[in-house]
């Protein structure tokens, strides 16, 4: 299912364009602070929002003094999919409802665009009404949209730390042949660690964060073409023409 429809044919885009997105913004102090500054000194341009955190205020708060940094949905539907029956749809649609009301009181506008905590809206039970949610709100919607995901810019393989993954080099890597024309959506969890907010994903955080910072990345970006840009600027990017 696609929000936006298929993305363009190939020759549409004249430009490589880039969104860096970081999740779990709202999730610890660490994490805020440090979205924040992947933003301020590396190459982020937006971000996902729990709103459902003691943290989520400070991250919203943070985030409105930034107008370069567009601010997505982050949903978190908790226990909603455990033990799935005949009310599991309705409390899935509750939940989503609630944490958009959420944002808006938080932010004061709608978010930019719309994923989900572990991706939890790829679960075929949940896809629907993320979907349903999207075209009501006009809102791109994480892999089903005109934006390309991209999420191999991870420090794990196997719930195994590789550091090697989230290195200047291979992230330079990727984006000198990975990357295709068009919009793709770069997947980054940058942040620092904090005793509020522990997974098991915590120094590779910060080691996103010194990649994204890196002024290694920003050469790569210029040489490679690629444009950096935010799911602000996506609907006149997506409507673009060939010269």
């Amino acid at each position: 299912m696609k929000i936006l429809g298929a993305p363009p044919p190939s020759g549409a885009f004249m430009t490589k364009c880039l969104i860096v997105n970081g999740d779990d913004l709202g999730a610890s102090r660490g994490i805020n602070r440090g979205i924040i500054e992947a933003h301020r000194r590396g190459i982020l341009t937006s971000a996902s929002l729990l709103v459902n955190t003691p943290w989520s205020e400070e991250a919203a708060q943070l985030s409105r003094n930034l107008p370069g940094l567009s601010v997505g949905l982050h949903a978190d539907l908790g226990s909603a999919l455990v033990g799935w029956g005949p009310d599991s749809p309705r409390r899935v649609r509750d939940v989503l409802r609630e944490q958009l009301f959420r944002f808006e009181a938080l932010m004061g506008h709608l978010p930019t665009h719309l994923d989900s905590y572990h991706n939890v809206h790829c679960n075929s039970r949940a896809l629907p009404h993320f979907v349903d949610m999207a075209r009501r709100h006009c809102l791109p919607l994480r892999g089903h949209s005109a934006v390309r995901y991209f999420p191999k810019f991870y420090g794990q393989w196997g719930g195994v730390t590789n550091r090697g993954q989230i290195s200047v080099e291979s992230l330079a890597i990727l984006l000198e042949t990975e990357l295709e024309e068009g919009i793709t959506e770069l997947s980054c969890h940058p942040g620092y660690a904090d005793p509020d907010f522990s997974t098991g994903y915590s120094e590779e955080r910060e080691e996103e964060l010194r990649t994204l910072c890196d002024p290694e990345i920003r050469r790569v970006l210029a040489v490679q073409c690629i444009r950096l840009v935010s799911y602000h600027e996506l609907g006149p990017l997506a409507a673009s023409k060939p010269a």
